[in-house]
């Protein structure tokens, strides 16, 4: 039997191929990372719901189905974080909210929870948001404050903080993610993971964001290859989102490792506005190199937009408005008072306001739409700082209003709904993780899953999946 040490240490993909030779069972890697999470989970929060009763009679059923040679689907046996946005039958769904009602019903589950359940995941529980996933960082007054295990006196990111802590931490091989201004990409950044916002649509989502179209589900993993394995079974199709796009017509894993030779890639170090500390500039710009001694055309280009915060901010802040609204306007100290600001402003624009934001950003996709008619691929630095101060949304000391100011690589690829993964690229001096986002077309999410591949193997990063 192995350790339990080795069995965390394991990918997805590794723990698959171990359960079909029978070196491992699911059982036992479950008991490891139930072992894990109660562990490390109290001083670090990334679960808000542990259920591991449940969870071991999905790892005894998935060991029956392994022993019988009969596997449910991709995924059978592994330990999937799932996000608590994301509705799953039996557990409540809480979204960090006291405003929510505990008492449910529970009775349905969300496209990516259904298709991880087809394809026999174990859950070992649901990890931590802010309320609503309405900011870059993860606490709320509900499930306290989420730290990261790379520093624990520093923020995860968020809004998937506790994803990606539960990750970094070696609670779970695979997490489920949201990202509706960089919650997927700013926690992968601060934690030291890949994780991919992929083309709006390719997850089917359901119920729909309050935030609208700028909100995307996805996956998060130790591994690129693990991303595509996650992304392959989250792109099930489910006739509740309307939205979603077809499925695709291969696998992500397929041309993963064709590498980058003939590529062309822009890369921009500050968007042509951002200013970007002084290390993760350096980290982004060797990054850049590495690319090119991969064997793809880099070229130091700008997309060529102003910031585009304020389009992002009238967005944001409606869909937290409306949400209030849904909600049956609850008294504002029921909530985390950032998030009751929000939803104020949302609440003050006007019809005509909402519906300038949305034509800017209209003008927004086609200039990037555009400029991949010329550039295959965009990369800059994930977040313009390292991770600070855990419970704060903005750094001490810092001159700007909201997390918006400190994540402006970010939340302009919500807006044009293009796939944009972020992948580990370095340290600080303070040994804190630093990220690399890679930009792609819509619908070009197996081209940047190959990009991120392409500079992991090259650059492998160390992680804190045993400790």
């Amino acid at each position: 039997m192995r350790l339990a040490t080795d069995v965390l240490e394991l990918s997805a993909s590794a723990l698959v191929a171990a359960y079909r030779d029978r070196r491992l069972s699911p059982v036992e890697v479950l008991r490891a990372a139930l072992a894990r999470i109660e562990r490390d989970d109290p001083a670090l929060r990334a679960f808000c719901l542990v259920d591991g009763e449940r969870a071991l009679g999905e790892a005894h059923r998935s060991e029956r189905r392994w022993h019988r040679g009969a596997p449910a689907g991709a995924l059978d046996g592994v330990p999937v974080g799932i996000k608590d946005v994301f509705p799953t039958r039996g557990w409540p769904t809480l979204r960090g909210s006291r405003a929510v009602d505990p008492a449910g019903p529970w009775e349905h589950d969300a496209p990516a929870v259904a298709a991880l359940r087809h394809h026999g995941a174990v859950f070992p529980g649901k990890t931590t948001t802010p309320e609503f996933g309405w900011k870059g960082v993860t606490d709320s007054p509900l499930a306290g404050v989420t730290r990261n295990p790379w520093d624990p006196s520093r923020t995860a990111g968020g809004s998937s903080g506790g994803s990606s802590a539960a990750l970094a931490a070696g609670m779970v091989p695979l997490a489920l993610g949201t990202d509706g201004g960089g919650s997927i990409r700013i926690p992968c950044s601060f934690c030291g993971l890949p994780g991919i916002k992929p083309t709006y649509g390719r997850v089917p989502a359901w119920p729909a964001s309050p935030f609208g179209t700028v909100a995307h589900a996805g996956p998060m993993a130790r591994t690129v290859s693990d991303l595509a394995l996650l992304l392959d079974v989250l792109s099930d199709p489910d006739a509740r989102d309307w939205t979603a796009l077809p499925p695709p017509d291969r696998s992500f894993l397929d041309g993963l490792e064709d590498g980058l030779d003939g590529l062309r890639i822009a890369f921009s170090p500050d968007l042509g506005y951002v200013t970007v500390d002084p290390e993760i500039a350096a980290a982004a710009a060797r990054a850049a190199e590495a690319l090119a001694v991969c064997g793809a055309h880099v070229e130091r280009v700008d997309p060529g937009f102003s910031d585009p915060r304020d389009i992002f901010d009238t967005l944001w802040s409606a869909g937290a408005g409306r949400l209030v609204t849904d909600l049956g306007d609850p008294p504002p100290d029921v909530f985390d008072p950032g998030f009751a600001a929000l939803a104020a402003l949302g609440r003050s624009h006007s019809l005509s306001d909402y519906l300038a934001a949305v034509s800017r950003r209209d003008a927004l996709g086609i200039r990037m739409s555009r400029f991949h008619c010329d550039w295959d691929l965009l990369v800059t630095p994930t977040v313009a700082i390292p991770a600070f101060a855990a419970g704060r949304e903005v750094p001490e000391g810092w001159p700007e209003h909201g997390w918006p100011s400190w994540t402006p690589f970010t939340y302009p690829f919500n807006l044009t709904q293009q796939p944009a993964a972020s992948v580990p690229c370095g340290f600080t001096a303070d040994g804190l993780p630093i990220g690399l986002q890679i930009v792609g077309p819509r619908y070009g999410d197996a081209l940047v899953l190959r990009a991120a591949r392409a500079y992991e193997a090259a650059h492998p990063q160390p992680t804190l999946a045993v400790r």
